[in-house]
């Protein structure tokens, strides 16, 4: 058995090593409770432990165990006056059908806790052959990524942001695509959480804040042309280090702060408030307008957004989708598009893809949307040959990752 607590880093980071020491070594005292004295018991390091069960006779018997050790983990731990919650997850590995020696055990049992986590944390999960696929295939993906982020692989596309009435272009969100030499164009749900856990999605992310800041120059290069830009910004991203990569990228394009919104979900907003409203402060006193995505998943409220420098609010594709036929989805767009009115921001429809949808919207007082219904999102040359059929602007939207 491979066993890793859950959310044992940010415990660590934020109350201290001491605190994290003492949690270790009630969680060994916890696990030593649980197995039988023939049982081996240890810890890698860190907040691995990796647990020998001899003389099983049914794989039930490791499930038993394993629940016995999901239960005893899954209570609070109260540590120099700190109660603090650290579950696990729990990769199980038998010889001999999944290896016949240590070393093999492991690696497997260490795949299958990763599928563990994957599932949601607080299980435990069989090694099986399907699985070790799986991780070979991610292992590839990861290395392929990496080769992409280096080799100029990947591609922004632009979703254009109309406004509601007039018809009138009045931003473009970046999205980001990876060009596959082998699989073609694939999009950020084959690959961001591969990015996200390896760390990748910093490099990527600072490449597409400064290749979106460099189309914008360019398209206002043009004449009568004026098209913000929308990059999306990752929790890994957001912290105190986003204020120098935002400065970084509109001084090395030459551009207008105006001219750049970042767009950050609630989740990752209402995940330290505090922290996030001194972040956004910063950016808004540079001039850079400020996009809360995915409104309506349940973590916002209208008093916690006004203390955020918030330009506008992006009500999630979920909502958008069932307004047709839920009256529950119609009634908390509704509330979402006055809310937003009443504190002075923009309300945008995300995932608009048919008119149905956007004169329910238009109904309910919404100002803008993007979606399928006007354009779908495309590369800048594209977009330039939709919007403006005599412009020749060079575009800089494939520029190699640093």
């Amino acid at each position: 058995m491979f066993i890793d607590l859950d959310h044992f880093k940010a415990i660590n980071d934020t109350l201290g090593h001491h605190v994290g020491d003492q949690l270790l070594k009630e969680v060994a005292r916890r696990l030593a409770g649980v197995v039988r004295k023939d049982d081996t018991l240890s810890r890698l390091g860190g907040d691995e432990f990796v647990i020998v069960l001899e003389g099983l006779r049914t794989p039930e018997d490791a499930s038993h165990i394993a629940q016995k050790i999901l239960q005893t983990l899954g209570y609070p731990y109260v540590i120099e006056g700190h109660e603090l919650h650290s579950a696990g997850s729990v990769g199980i590995a038998l010889y001999p059908n999944d290896g016949e020696d240590g070393a093999t055990l492991m690696r497997h049992a260490d795949t299958a806790m990763y599928a563990a986590k994957s599932s949601g944390r607080k299980n435990y999960q069989f090694f099986s052959a399907e699985m070790n696929s799986r991780a070979v295939e991610r292992l590839r993906l990861e290395s392929a990524l990496r080769r992409a982020a280096e080799s100029g692989e990947l591609r922004l596309f632009w979703q254009p942001r109309v406004e509601i009435g007039t018809g009138l272009v009045t931003g473009a969100e970046a999205l980001l695509r990876w060009r596959h030499p082998d699989q073609g164009v694939i999009g950020p749900d084959r690959f961001m959480r591969v990015a996200e856990e390896t760390g990748l999605v910093v490099p990527i992310g600072d490449w597409a804040l400064n290749a979106a800041c460099q189309q914008a120059k360019a398209w206002a290069g043009l004449a009568d042309v004026r098209i913000p830009v929308a990059v999306n910004i990752s929790a890994r991203e957001f912290g105190p280090s986003l204020i120098d990569s935002v400065t970084r990228a509109l001084g090395d394009a030459g551009l207008d702060a105006s001219m750049l919104e970042i767009e950050v979900t609630e989740a990752t907003l209402m995940r330290n408030p505090e922290a996030s409203r001194a972040i956004l402060g910063r950016l808004s006193e540079m001039g850079v307008h400020i996009v809360v995505d995915n409104f309506g998943t349940g973590y916002a409220s209208m008093h916690s957004l006004r203390r955020f420098s918030v330009s506008a609010i992006k009500i999630d594709r979920s909502l958008v989708a069932g307004l047709a036929a839920s009256p529950e989805d119609r009634v908390v767009v509704k509330a979402i598009i006055e809310m937003a009115r009443s504190l002075g921001v923009t309300a945008i429809a995300s995932g608009v893809e048919n008119e149905e949808q956007l004169a329910l919207l238009a109904e309910m007082g919404c100002r803008a949307y993007a979606g399928h219904h006007f354009l779908p999102a495309m590369p800048a040359p594209e977009l330039e040959r939709q919007l403006l059929p005599d412009s020749n602007v060079h575009t800089l939207s494939s520029r190699r990752v640093s």
